[in-house]
């Protein structure tokens, strides 16, 4: 299933949803063909994408994300009420965090390492129970302005969750494009430092 949407907020979004010959179950919002991802795990693998443009630097977008991560996450991402990094120093590649979150009136808590950190381009973190992946990635886009892709996957869906499979997928669909659209209003309200 694919349709194109518009959200707002300048995000022209497109959405699939597909648990195809590669066995991924996939939604995609504002994303382009070339950044979308394929996985091989099977179809109990949910995942979702957003992406929006934000008028700041790439620069300034990746601070707000990865090196002022334990100030911003939960204003972002209003369902986390607790955030401990569990790391001293800075945020690096295997850094842990613990995080207590209310999703639509249920509690989960989890132990995330960051996985994968590019200095004004990616931050990605991992969960082993749940298992889950979180991915922002971030771009120049027509001049100073960024483009920013964020990517959600539920690595495993538990056999007693699979009737509740697209529930599921919207609630993470819509988690998705919430996330881009609470870092645009957020990144884009901060003042912009100014140049030396």
């Amino acid at each position: 299933m694919r349709a194109i949407v518009n959200v707002g907020q300048g995000v022209l979004a497109e959405t699939s949803a597909r648990c195809g010959v590669d066995g991924t179950s996939s939604l995609i919002w504002g994303s382009q063909r070339a950044e979308t991802e394929t996985d091989q795990r099977g179809c109990d693998v949910v995942k979702a994408q957003a992406s929006i443009e934000i008028e700041r630097s790439p620069e300034s977008v990746y601070r707000f994300i990865a090196e002022e991560f334990e100030r911003n996450y939960p204003r972002w991402s209003p369902e986390v009420k607790e955030l401990q990094i569990q790391t001293q120093g800075p945020l690096r590649v295997g850094s842990k965090a613990r995080q207590v979150r209310v999703d639509q009136g249920r509690r989960t808590e989890s132990v995330f390492r960051i996985t994968h950190m590019e200095p004004s381009q990616r931050l990605t973190f991992e969960s082993n129970s749940p298992d889950f992946r979180v991915d922002y990635r971030v771009a120049p886009h027509h001049g100073d302005r960024t483009r920013l892709v964020f990517t959600f996957e539920l690595r495993r869906l538990d056999l007693m969750m699979r009737p509740f499979e697209k529930l599921i997928r919207h609630a993470i669909q819509d988690g998705a494009r919430r996330t881009v659209h609470n870092l645009k209003r957020l990144i884009e309200a901060d003042e912009e430092p100014a140049a030396a």
